[in-house]
């Protein structure tokens, strides 16, 4: 095997690409950071345990694993980047009232999320802490849908959904957690006969809601026939009209329901949205409410926020524009070499063309020069 070779679905980034990703990233973190977010960096790699316990646990396949050899403990490479913020917000910033966090970096998977997945993406999300109402489910989907209009991200619509709808149905039954996860993934993937497999011992009112649910899709009349077939399952009311009122909220969106669609059900404790746009073959963010993920930390106060693939969207939108430059020559002079200091402490880019090398830059686009006229150093329309 050739030493160049790299793993199965990693790949390096090349100048056009990484230079649409750093864009994105550093307007990402603006945007979050104009409605107040405040960034974190958590690190890269942690003991496992503090990765994996609790909600964390559902990453443990994705996890990879080593041991440190300065304590001999197990360590975990972070797959996914919630857990920890949630860390950051309980035990170092331990703030009363409200929160808000972004953070954007690289997380590894063991095996790609998606077909034709990286197994390295990088993950930016935000997350608010501390607030229990509707408000805060808002405020997630619409800096979500700002970050994609940022992003240029193009025809996006926003799935809704609520775990605790299922939750109810499956409350009283004594299922081990294999099955409780087939069911789940049955339900997901709208597997009529895999849940009738799986639901034929189970009390007819439960069997019988939860294979209603598989056509329980569409748009917000969904809502209406979700009221009058699961009536009778506890909290059901609540749950679709604080659904119908996140919708209302979402203006100029094109809002659909799945209320089969689980998930990361063991990660959410309520609503939960999912956005997808042309010509992604998978959702671009997911988010929703995910109130338990601090309780491991010892602080189990109310959090909802959405994660999204920075390297996803640059494959969704159109490549940007070469970036406009202006070239110089390379001189040993004092004046021109001012001259071209002057211009980048202006914000521009400025390239120096060593001698013989005159068409060997592809990433930028020069549309002036700067050259010398009547004894000054002037930039000139090409």
């Amino acid at each position: 095997m050739s030493a160049w070779v790299l793993p199965d679905h990693i790949a390096d980034v090349l100048p056009s690409e990484a230079r649409h990703i750093e864009e994105l990233r550093r307007g990402l973190i603006d945007t979050a950071q104009s409605y107040g977010y405040e960034l974190v960096m958590p690190p890269l790699m942690e003991h496992l345990e503090s990765l994996l316990t609790g909600t964390g646990e559902a990453l443990d396949l994705q996890t990879f694993k080593l041991v440190d050899q300065l304590s001999g403990r197990s360590l975990g490479i972070r797959a996914d980047m919630t857990q920890q913020v949630a860390r950051i917000d309980a035990h170092l910033l331990n703030r009363e009232g409200v929160t808000r966090l972004c953070y954007c970096g690289p997380v590894l998977h063991t095996r790609p999320d998606r077909p034709h997945a990286t197994r390295e993406p990088l993950q930016f999300g935000a997350e608010i802490y501390g607030h229990a109402g509707l408000e805060a489910d808002l405020e997630a989907v619409l800096l979500a849908l700002q970050c994609l209009r940022v992003a240029e991200v193009r025809e996006t619509s926003v799935d809704l959904a609520d775990v605790r709808i299922v939750r109810r149905l499956l409350s009283g039954l004594s299922l081990d957690v294999q099955t409780m996860r087939r069911v789940h993934l049955a339900l997901a993937a709208k597997d009529a006969s895999e849940l009738a497999s799986l639901t034929k011992a189970f009390p007819a009112a439960q069997r019988d809601g939860l294979n209603t649910l598989l056509k329980l899709y569409g748009d917000i009349s969904v809502l209406d026939e979700a009221q009058r077939a699961l009536h009778y399952v506890p909290g059901v009311h609540e749950i679709l009209e604080n659904l119908r009122s996140l919708a209302a909220h979402l203006t100029g969106a094109n809002v659909t329901f799945d209320l089969a669609d689980l998930r990361g059900y063991a990660y959410y404790s309520g609503a939960r949205f999912t956005i997808y746009a042309k010509g992604a073959s998978d959702a671009v963010v997911r988010g929703g409410r995910y109130d338990e993920v601090g309780a491991v930390f010892g602080r189990n106060r109310p959090a909802a926020g959405f994660s999204l693939d920075i390297k996803q969207l640059v494959g969704v939108v159109s490549p940007r524009a070469l970036k406009a430059a202006i070239r110089a020559p390379w001189k040993q002079d004092s004046e021109v070499n001012a001259a071209v200091a002057e211009l980048r402490s202006q914000g521009e880019t400025v390239v120096c063309v060593l001698p013989g090398h005159e068409s060997e830059v592809d990433e930028f686009r020069y549309d002036r020069e700067l050259a010398k006229v009547a004894g000054r150093w002037v930039v000139q329309v090409i």
